[in-house]
């Protein structure tokens, strides 16, 4: 049986072509009795949009792509989860590509990967430099998230330098004084370690307590058993902790391990908070404090800004098609962030 088209639905619900069109782009000047009518014909032929076709009509394929360093961190996955949920809302397609990192990859994904098939890129870098980032003539529209690399680029990200100082001063505010940053990153780079760090700094200089550069944990990786070791050769090494700032929840999940395995308790020895909020952490014993960034926020507006990006870059001369007239500065949107309290700072958790 031949797949039903336009006319078909038009000439099942006896209304014109335009006006199944109408319906399907739900424009508002169709009356209430012609829309159900027309989607009762759309639903009982068992109609489906061409996508495909609506896109290339546009000069687009309906396809973005979403680049981050590895999905089998749980956050990146999380993330995705919510990128490829708004995407749908919109008619578009996610393709997700992993960078592992690497300043090729991350090159690649910002040209576009060298083709024309995917309309925009939402790209979380942790290779490229700001240099990378200038001179894109005829790539494809990018947002970044993380850190911001470039004032002249769209870029969505929470306040992370804040969000550590906050977790920062919510350890010392229990009474801990000897607080270590797993992962810490003690130099000017610009990357969301950094900005951590420099969080983590400030809550202490805010606090009167003498900075110690020895109290930087490094990491090869943030994974749990780069958290794990970190912690471990710590503790070896004569380190007396009473509190943890873990940049992100898979190094406190590993920390955790570690003062198990060498006798500490959390968190009447050592108080432990990460960032990221994932899944993980509400499930460990004890369960995880941590910094929860607004995902589903972070994937709603890297979309939305993306969408109006392409939109703005395939509209006829005059316009943008669906969106605001005039083009669209580059945007810096900052996403809330919240510190969740769980046992492994309170003993208990606490909202």
């Amino acid at each position: 049986m031949a797949r039903p088209r336009i006319k078909d639905v038009a000439r099942h619900a006896g209304v014109s072509e335009k006006t199944v069109s109408n319906v399907i782009n739900d424009y508002a000047h169709v009356s209430d009795r012609t829309r159900r009518v027309v989607r009762e014909a759309i639903e009982q032929l068992g109609y489906r949009v061409n996508l495909a076709g609506r896109h290339l009509r546009r000069g687009r394929t309906g396809i973005i792509a979403l680049v981050v360093p590895e999905l089998d961190i749980p956050y990146f996955a999380e993330l995705a989860r919510h990128v490829i949920r708004e995407a749908e809302q919109r008619s578009l397609t996610v393709l997700i590509h992993q960078s592992g990192a690497d300043r090729d990859h991350e090159l690649a994904a910002l040209a576009g990967f060298g083709s024309t098939f995917v309309d925009g890129i939402i790209l979380s870098p942790l290779a490229l430099t700001a240099d990378d980032l200038r001179d894109r003539v005829g790539a494809p529209p990018t947002v970044l998230l993380g850190e911001l690399l470039e004032e002249g680029a769209d870029h969505v990200a929470i306040d992370n330098e804040r969000a550590a100082r906050e977790a920062t001063a919510h350890l010392i505010g229990l009474g801990r004084r000897a607080v270590l940053a797993v992962g810490g990153r003690d130099d000017a780079g610009l990357g969301t370690a950094e900005a951590r760090t420099r969080g983590y700094r400030a809550a202490l200089s805010e606090a009167g307590i003498a900075y110690d550069p020895s109290a930087l944990l490094p990491v090869d990786s943030f994974r749990m058993p780069d958290g794990a070791a970190a912690v471990a050769r710590a503790l070896r090494e004569g380190a007396r902790p009473d509190a943890l700032l873990c940049l992100n929840d898979q190094l406190a999940l590993g920390a955790l391990r570690a003062l198990h395995e060498h006798g500490v308790r959390v968190p009447e020895d050592v108080a432990v908070i990460g960032f990221d909020d994932v899944e993980g952490g509400r499930f460990s014993v004890p369960t995880l404090s941590t910094v929860a960034p607004d995902k589903a926020a972070v994937a709603k507006v890297a979309v939305q800004l993306l969408q109006h990006r392409i939109e703005e870059a395939t509209a006829p001369e005059g316009g943008s098609e669906g969106a605001e007239s005039g083009s669209l500065s580059p945007q810096d949107r900052i996403v809330a962030h919240r510190l969740v309290l769980r046992e492994s700072t309170e003993g208990r958790e606490r909202h």
